[in-house]
């Protein structure tokens, strides 16, 4: 049994087969028509039953903006909380499964991205990067690209693109060394069940990145990702065990440059066929997918991967914390309370 598993099984699971149905509330779904939060509302509720979890033990926590409804429109606990605040909630008795949705913003713009990634509780932690605060008026997000956007992006509070280079989530999650993080695409509903699936058998916190088209103010900002002929040639997709080719018929790889070991795009030839690099999303060192992060163009969004980067199995915060709790119980026996509060450390005021 993987840890992953091991982990999971210590959810209580539900007593009976569950549907979608199971995980809809009964909240009326309220998004703009056409929002990408839409597919990935269904992906998730879609592949839940999959999990066999009792919903008793499952909770979402999210923070603020459209995606972070999430919580009212799954049938299980969940937490609106404040913006960029949405946290992994603490180890809890029986164990549970949580997942953190976040928009753009909020996963990137308040909060340390690095101390969620790296805190290795479990949490699967979806961030849906949409470039935009749509919320505050559709003010530049950290994901802003430098270029201006799509003709059909609308905006009443300029400026809609940001002077400066685009936040990369993926990049510094894994240059924190997070255990698990992926990209995917909310049109692409098979992969990005997959990817989600992944993220929750993953033991610890996992970073997923959704590229989502908001269509009120940034409409058409990952089309090059999502129309067929355009995303042929533009999208890598990252298969562990693989090699990475991409384009046409496969005509371009991925190399190491043998002069300055960065990743490099080639046209697949017989003389570099055998230097085409095999994805390995197990590798204990992170090296490889950070570089893997960087290959796409942050104002055309070509040569963007998608897929698993990195998913490596380390011990997880809730397992350790609870092995030194059962240690201390059997080396110091159950503790008291009141002695603990009236310790040695206690003194008497007077006069």
């Amino acid at each position: 049994m993987t840890d992953a598993n091991a982990l999971l099984q210590l959810v209580p699971k539900a007593e009976g087969r569950q549907s979608m149905k199971d995980f809809k509330s009964d909240q009326e779904v309220r998004w703009c028509p056409g929002c990408g939060d839409y597919a990935v509302l269904a992906a998730v509720q879609g592949f839940m039953p999959q999990l066999g979890l009792a919903k008793e033990n499952i909770v979402f926590v999210s923070g603020i903006g459209c995606s972070s409804r999430f919580p009212y429109y799954m049938n299980t606990y969940g937490m609106h909380s404040i913006h960029g605040r949405a946290p992994p909630s603490p180890p809890a008795s029986p164990p549970h499964a949580a997942t953190c949705p976040s928009g753009s913003s909020p996963a990137t713009a308040t909060p340390s991205p690095s101390a969620a990634t790296t805190s290795s509780t479990p949490c699967a932690a979806t961030s849906t990067s949409r470039s935009s605060s749509s919320t505050t008026g559709s003010t530049a997000s950290p994901k802003a690209s430098t270029a201006p956007p799509p003709k059909s992006a609308r905006s009443p509070n300029p400026p809609r693109w940001a002077p400066r280079r685009p936040f990369n989530p993926v990049s510094l999650a894994i240059g924190a060394e997070a255990s698990f993080v992926a990209r995917t695409v909310d049109s692409d509903r098979k992969h990005l069940t997959e990817v989600l699936r992944q993220a929750a058998d993953h033991p610890g916190t996992a970073l997923v990145e959704i590229y989502q088209n908001c269509n009120i103010f940034n409409d058409g900002a990952f089309d090059v990702l999502k129309d067929r002929q355009q995303a042929e040639e533009a999208v890598i997709r990252l298969e562990h065990g693989q090699p990475i080719r991409f384009g046409t018929d496969g005509t371009k790889g991925v190399v190491r440059d043998p002069a300055t070991g960065d990743l490099t795009i080639v046209t697949v030839t017989a003389a570099n066929k055998a230097d085409i690099l095999v994805h390995d999303a197990h590798r204990t060192s992170p090296t490889t997918a950070f570089a893997l992060s960087r290959l796409a163009d942050p104002d055309t969004l070509h040569n963007t991967p998608i897929g698993v980067f990195r998913s490596v199995d380390r011990p997880v915060y809730d397992t350790l914390m609870t092995d030194q709790l059962d240690t201390a119980l059997e080396q110091q026996g159950k503790g008291d309370l009141s002695t603990l509060l009236a310790g040695a450390d206690t003194w008497t005021v007077v006069g």
